[in-house]
């Protein structure tokens, strides 16, 4: 008989609870996944009440108050507070997105924070995204050109030209697309992922950039461009509303193009 048993870690617990101040009256519960490796423990939800009257509108308003006033051990990333750095993704109330863009009035009933998913966890909600920068870094994510630039102005392109572009360069790599794809679940270990491939394409569509041919080979994989199923996960969660299962179909149609 096969036995099956989950992985390290997989059971989650029930944590503390931090009741609201006496008085509160605009009362929400947050659930937060909470996991040291300081220890051998498994991970655990722990319950904060936070009174909205309080503290500002977005969940990553919560979560800094909680750090501040109520539990200096919880432990996640953040920096701007715009949509700019993406240092602040996670799942919120089941979906990848940026704590500093969710509002909490758009969450109903209790409002449930865990990390990016199918990540290796540093820290409560901090993923390790050292694989995901790997692989950024193995597409060579800057403009390669084996001709001289002017010598007196920059690389220049038509309007048309640079609009190819819009769309992609948005992109501030939260890496929550990848982190909402099943295939990348499954073997992200080979296959790149829509962010990384997002900026594959962000190369391989810019006009002054002369290696498209090279950035080409280099995604001629079962498993680098390929593993994508369509799933489309990767659009519908992308907290700048870009569209990175496009770029993937784009890369698959001029390999086919390369070939015909």
């Amino acid at each position: 008989m096969v036995e099956l048993r989950l992985p390290r870690n997989s059971t989650i617990g029930k944590g503390k609870t931090f009741p609201a101040p006496a008085g509160a009256k605009n009362v929400r519960t947050f659930r937060i996944y909470r996991w040291t490796p300081d220890d051998d423990k498994n991970p655990v939800i722990d319950s904060y009440e936070l009174d909205l009257d309080t503290i500002g509108p977005m969940v990553l308003d919560a979560i800094i108050h909680i750090k501040n006033e109520v539990d200096p051990t919880l432990t996640f990333r953040r920096s701007c507070r715009e949509g700019i750095c993406g240092s602040c993704a996670m799942n919120i109330d089941g979906e990848n997105t940026l704590a500093c863009l969710k509002p909490i009035k758009d969450i109903k009933g209790d409002v449930r924070i865990y990390p990016l998913p199918h990540m290796p966890i540093v820290k409560d909600l901090v993923s390790n995204l050292d694989g995901a920068y790997a692989q950024l870094r193995s597409i060579q994510p800057w403009m390669q050109s084996d001709s001289a630039p002017p010598p007196d102005s920059e690389r220049r392109q038509s309007v048309e030209e640079r609009a190819k572009l819009d769309g992609m360069w948005e992109c501030i790599l939260c890496f929550c697309c990848t982190t909402s794809c099943p295939s990348y679940w499954w073997n992200g270990d080979k296959y790149l992922g829509p962010a990384v491939l997002l900026a594959a394409y962000r190369w391989v569509a810019d006009s002054r950039d002369e290696h498209t041919g090279d950035r080409l080979d280099a995604l001629e994989d079962t498993f680098k461009l390929y593993a994508c199923r369509t799933i489309m996960n990767c659009t519908q969660t992308c907290p700048k509303g870009l569209n990175p299962a496009k770029a993937i179909g784009r890369l698959k149609e001029l390999q086919l193009e390369r070939k015909i």
